[in-house]
């Protein structure tokens, strides 16, 4: 089913904050550091996701797709108008909606809304072990650049 497309409010704040953590939980490297190192000052991998989240929904733009008046999707990302660059930083579907094709969708969104506010080319980053988003991206036929390495250490 097709997804409605809409720039996100204050009021769906707590719906999409729960949804991307909720997505991104079996995937974050947030989860991964916390399992190797433990939760950073006290805060565990959920609360960090909450930080951020609070931070994107301030500075970026946040994209909801909506099936049946249901919010299932979140893209957030930004616009930089000197390279006509996009950025998509998050691209979330809600557990219970995935396998749907919304990812799909709500990227192509995503990417639609940038080229509105002009953007040529758009950037996103995945983890190499996000198998399906990674497929995602290739077959919208995003080019690999580059690949990066987390490290992370406990400092003495």
């Amino acid at each position: 089913m097709p997804l409605t497309f809409r720039l996100a409010t204050p009021a769906d704040y707590e719906t999409l904050e729960m949804l991307v953590i909720d997505a991104f939980g079996p995937i974050t490297w947030y989860r991964t550091a916390d399992e190797r190192f433990g939760p950073l000052n006290g805060r565990d991998w959920r609360a960090r996701w909450e930080t951020r989240f609070a931070r994107i929904f301030e500075t970026q733009i946040v994209l909801v797709g909506e099936e049946g008046g249901e919010v299932v999707a979140i893209a957030t990302g930004t616009y930089d108008a000197e390279s006509r660059l996009g950025y998509v930083d998050l691209l979330g579907v809600a557990v219970a909606h995935q396998r749907k094709g919304y990812g799909r969708q709500m990227l192509r969104g995503m990417l639609e809304h940038l080229k509105e506010l002009g953007a040529e080319h758009a950037h996103l980053e995945c983890l190499t072990t996000n198998e399906r988003g990674n497929e995602l991206y290739r077959s919208e036929g995003f080019e690999e650049v580059a690949r990066s390495i987390r490290w992370f250490i406990r400092i003495p």
